[in-house]
């Protein structure tokens, strides 16, 4: 039933055609060199839930078989990535709409690009609901931070989906160092999308404008190096990952300045729930002031089952 909605709802948006001629050469050029590193890969499955194990299959028949070109119309991309014709994000966009102050700068970045092939939001057709979306939780964070965003000059973000958020930072400030976290196959994805949107990115370092690592090291470097304001971001990643995976990163959170956390309250068997009240009070004997909230749009949905929380945190310090 979802997956019909999900379908049906896109056609709301087809009068809105993104151009992809331009991208044709460049999206040659990367599909071929995607194919041949992907060949190579060594991904250790004891780190996945059931839920990534299958996801990831998908992810390299894609990549294989050079359909990135329009990989955002792929169901099991929207299904786990991309958020697009659902009348909650209105509510979202309202939000940000109404912040009189800033709305210059959202409207900025809720400006969707073609990389990808995009269902645009049938309500605010400049944009897609996925960025509208992904701009609301930079929103929400800064308005319990009290910062402004273009400060934040290092970020770490563990489950990156396709590189959506990494691109709206690129906006924001394109000499910011961004550190991307995931799954070797969603890292490629990530690598096409990023590349396509001409930005400085590499795999295995933390020395581009733009990281994508596989490795828990090269994380626990970033983590470890605060080279001024930091960022640490997960979105629907920390919270459907294996428990032992959990602890190996949240052991080297605390030094960061921020965290913009987002959870479901339930996955697979694991009461979240308990779990971040249980970081919650972590974080608070580590100097952290912390709130966890409702995505009150989100949780009103229709056809949403589960309840869904942020978990927002900065530094007694600064």
């Amino acid at each position: 039933m979802r997956d019909f909605f999900r379908k049906a709802i896109g056609y709301l948006s087809f009068y809105k055609f993104n151009n992809l001629s331009n991208l044709k050469l460049e999206h040659k050029k990367l599909s071929t060199y995607l194919k041949k590193k992907i060949k190579d890969l060594k991904s250790n499955k004891n780190i996945r839930t059931r839920t990534h194990i299958i996801f990831n299959k998908h992810v390299i028949d894609v990549l294989k078989n050079k359909k990135l070109i329009n990989f955002l119309r792929q169901p099991f991309i929207q299904k786990m990535f991309f958020t697009h014709n659902r009348l909650f994000i209105y509510n979202e966009l309202r939000e940000l709409r109404e912040d009189k102050k800033n709305w210059n700068r959202w409207k900025n970045l809720l400006n969707e690009d073609t990389v990808g092939d995009p269902i645009r939001y049938f309500l605010y057709l400049k944009s897609s609901g996925n960025r509208i979306r992904q701009v609301y939780h930079l929103k929400k964070f800064t308005d319990y931070a009290d910062i402004d965003v273009k400060s934040i000059k290092n970020i770490i973000e563990v489950g990156g989906g396709y590189g959506c958020m990494a691109r709206i930072f690129s906006k924001i400030n394109r000499s910011c160092n961004y550190l991307i976290f995931d799954t070797e196959e969603v890292n490629c994805l990530q690598y096409y999308y990023l590349k396509l949107n001409k930005l400085n990115v590499k795999f295995e370092t933390i020395k581009a404008n733009f990281n994508l690592t596989k490795s828990i090291i090269l994380l626990k470097k970033k983590l470890l190096t605060n080279n001024g304001s930091s960022l640490f971001i997960a979105n629907w990643s920390i919270s459907e990952m294996p428990l032992k995976l959990r602890e190996k990163i949240f052991k080297y959170i605390f030094n960061v300045n921020y965290i913009l956390l987002s959870f479901q309250d339930k996955f697979e068997n694991i009461n979240n729930i308990k779990y971040f009240k249980k970081i919650k009070i972590d974080l608070e004997k580590r100097n952290f002031n912390v709130e966890i909230s409702p995505l009150k749009h989100y949780n009103n949905a229709i056809f949403n089952t589960n309840k869904h929380y942020y978990l927002f945190a900065k530094k007694k310090s600064i």
